[in-house]
């Protein structure tokens, strides 16, 4: 694999032109005509497909509207919720309503069954698309009923990718989602677009997330594709199957990429055909002679089985290095976990894993959007077939993505395989990703293919003492362990004739079970509301001075959105802000909780009219605050918005979950500091939320704050307002201390979303 330096030329999809002092006359050695690189950027299919959605006519800042949207049911209850408030009529493009992350209803009383009839409910209502649990997961819904060649799709939730079937499709938290409800519009800074290009054939016990993490482990660390959109292209994808390609595709979110596309051909063709949507079908290619700002060269055949060890998707090794190298590696990995594990909370440890020279784990899932596809699972049985999983610690679980793949399965014998060697078959779910189904024992090792390995996600809850992991491997090589009754193994050890038999999808389980009320919208129509649905709180208006009190502070590399705000069993509470908001940083920081509830204490005595007497009646602290305030600046407390702060390095890696900062606001929270933000969608929650998205300058090494520290930032309204860089701010500790803050780049409509307090005040306003 190579990762250019620079940019590079394609001509005819084919032939790559490194941009260095020589490319220009290797072009004009090749091209009757030597385009500029503006002018050839305008050739790749993602520039093409952004064009024809946006409105802004300004390419450089886009407004883009999407074809269609689609939301599970752990976030479209808020959603909705939000869109309704703002005005919400009826759904203006095809909205599809899954229901495949809170699907057990199995946790919380009746609240996820509640959830449900919500969602139907709306769908009636508003005129939306509603998928019933266990029938599909959102994005192999989406795959084989909503993905349209040359179209783009919005969804609430980070996987949301369907490049290789000629769909540009973005994960976004769901203020994104109300805005297009509100028929607005998606804007975005023109993106970057690097090329993948894809040669060569894999081996035959390779499969799609062994290139995923080998793609991943090259380009997370160093960010080469962060908020851009992946293109691939080359003479290799004519060499996967749709369904491989899917599979890398859906994995591409763990890079921190913005969208991804697909060259498209004749097995995307069929892909359309046999889901009875040959219609929808288009044919996608770079332009003769197209520019991409970087180029990710992938020789297929060179790539091995792969195992992303904990606790992140880019933590790659190729299973025979692991094996080869065993307590050296697992040693590294213990190393590596303290800094996101607080180093002593809990012991870590992977080396007792080893038996014999060989690394034991207790579990194997295939699931969701990326290991419950066709071939995963046929492949996998042929591993199995004839073997058995063995009656000790082992287990293997097993998720097709959609009740249409699980039924083929059974009609070809698939299924029979795996129950055959002692897996269990389950029903659409995606649980497993996010720690709400097969949560490993304590100390346990999971191998998954699926999305993800963060820590606190599978599980986990390191304040009590308990910790799982989770290592990402291909349904081929689990399946080859499973076989080896759970010691570590490499699907290329597997003597085995993989039957590859062909996919029939019967739409018919979709029409008896799927609700389509697209263009049928109903106001007649009563929305159902079970008593764990609540309302948004009243947020308040951003004032002319804050007063911030530092109520965390997280110096890991990275925090993930799992951190900010735990997935698993809370998943139940997502429709109850307040509820919800009660397990923030729960896995982190245990404390925030209470410290920023004490900070809202005092604001909500400034919004109720208090006076500073009162203010400081509510948080008594406060009063040592205001003397060192009255020599920086003159104010008036009844103006002075107090709020908490958190600071974290790099936060809002994973999910496109808006409950990350949603729940940080409901708790009093405005704002967040940090050197930089992982993803755009984790740093657009924070300003749908009216949180500030500080950013600290990563040459100032030292914090000038400390945790439990005021800062004070005056005249913040108008530096929103007047579209500055940076604004003042001063440290409250044992000395005032003052620093400079930078707010980047924001948009008119995001400034203003910030002056109202949120995205609710500023559409009521």
């Amino acid at each position: 694999m190579k990762l250019f330096k620079k940019g590079a030329y394609l001509i005819s999809g084919r032939e790559i032109v490194e941009e260095n002092s020589d490319a220009q006359a290797v072009l004009a050695a090749k091209l009757p005509h030597v385009p500029k690189a503006e002018d050839a950027a305008k050739q790749t299919m993602a520039y093409k497909i952004l064009s024809a959605h946006n409105e802004s006519g300004n390419m450089e800042k886009l407004k883009i509207r999407f074809d269609k949207l689609t939301s599970h049911d752990i976030t479209f209850v808020g959603i909705i919720q939000t869109a309704r408030a703002s005005g919400l009529t009826e759904f203006p493009v095809p909205y599809v309503l899954t229901n495949c992350h809170n699907s057990l209803c199995a946790v919380g009383g009746t609240i996820n069954e509640d959830d449900h009839m919500f969602g139907l409910s709306c769908a009636k209502r508003y005129g939306g698309i509603y998928v019933p649990p266990h029938q599909a997961v959102i994005h192999q819904f989406a795959r084989e009923m909503l993905a349209v060649g040359g179209g783009m799709i919005l969804g609430s939730d980070s996987h949301t990718r369907y490049g290789a079937l000629g769909t540009m499709a973005i994960g976004e938290g769901g203020p994104e989602l109300v805005k297009q409800l509100l028929k607005k519009t998606y804007d975005i800074n023109m993106p970057k677009v690097v090329g993948v290009y894809l040669t060569g054939k894999p081996a035959p016990f390779v499969g799609p997330q062994d290139i995923a993490l080998a793609i991943i482990g090259e380009v997370f660390a160093n960010g080469y594709v962060n908020n851009k959109v992946m293109e691939f292209v080359g003479d290799g994808i004519a060499n996967l199957s749709v369904d491989y390609r899917i599979g890398i595709d859906v994995m591409t979110t763990e890079t921190t990429c913005l969208s991804s596309i697909w060259e498209t051909d004749s097995a995307v063709k069929e892909f359309y055909e046999i889901h009875g949507r040959s219609g929808d079908y288009k044919e996608l290619t770079p332009g003769d002679v197209a520019y991409y700002d970087g180029m990710i060269y992938v020789d297929l055949a060179r790539i091995k089985p792969m195992i992303a060890m904990p606790f992140h998707p880019s933590n790659t090794y190729e299973v025979d290095e692991l094996n080869a190298n065993l307590s050296d590696i697992l040693a590294e990995v213990e190393k590596k976990a303290l800094v996101s594990l607080d180093n002593n909370k809990v012991e870590y440890r992977l080396r007792d894993k080893i038996k014999n020279g060989r690394l034991y784990v207790e579990q194997g899932v295939i699931a969701g959007c990326a290991g419950g596809g066709f071939e995963n699972i046929c492949d996998a049985a042929d591993i199995l077939s004839g073997k058995d999983i063995g009656a000790d610690e082992f287990s293997l679980s097993v998720y097709p993505a959609s009740q249409p793949i699980f039924m083929e399965l059974v009609k070809n014998g698939a299924v029979a395989k795996l129950m055959g060697a002692g897996a269990t078959v389950r029903t659409a779910f995606c649980g497993p990703c996010f720690g709400a189904g097969d949560v490993p024992s304590n100390n346990g090792l999971s191998i998954r293919h699926s999305t993800r390995n963060f820590p606190n996600r599978e599980g986990s809850k390191v304040t009590n003492g308990q910790i799982a992991s989770v290592a990402l491997m291909d349904a081929r090589s689990i399946a080859a362990t499973a076989a080896n009754k759970g010691f570590l193994t490499s699907a290329e050890y597997m003597d085995v004739n993989f039957t590859k038999p062909k996919y029939f999808f019967d739409k018919t389980i979709y029409e008896k079970r799927v609700f389509n009320g697209v263009g049928k919208a109903d106001a007649k129509v009563s929305v159902k509301f079970g008593p764990g649905i609540k309302d948004w709180p009243v947020m308040s208006a951003l004032t002319p001075d804050i007063l911030l009190k530092v109520v965390c502070v997280i110096n890991d590399p990275v925090t993930t959105t799992d951190e900010l705000i735990p997935s698993g069993e809370t998943s139940s509470f997502r429709s109850n802000p307040l509820g919800l908001a009660e397990y923030t940083l729960s896995r982190k920081d245990p404390l925030y909780v209470g410290r920023a509830k004490e900070v809202a204490a005092a604001e909500k005595a400034r919004c109720a009219g208090g006076k500073k007497e009162e203010m400081i009646a509510a948080l008594p602290e406060l009063r040592e605050v205001f003397a060192k305030l009255d020599k920086i600046k003159s104010v008036d407390a009844g103006e002075l918005q107090v709020g908490s702060v958190i600071y974290a390095v790099k936060p809002g890696d994973g999910s496109a979950r808006e409950q990350a900062a949603s729940c940080q606001k409901v708790l009093g929270g405005l704002a967040n500091i940090a050197r930089e933000y992982a993803t755009k969608r984790y740093r657009s929650n924070l300003i749908n939320w009216g949180m500030l998205p500080f950013l600290l300058d990563r040459a100032d090494e030292k914090l000038p704050f400390a945790n439990g520290d005021y800062l004070f930032i005056p005249d913040i309204f108008k530096a929103v307002q007047e579209e500055r860089a940076e604004v003042k701010a001063y440290a409250l500790g044992d000395t005032v201390k003052e620093f400079t803050l930078r707010l980047g780049e924001m948009t008119k409509d995001e400034r203003e979303i910030i002056l109202k307090g949120c995205l609710i005040n500023y559409y009521r306003a």
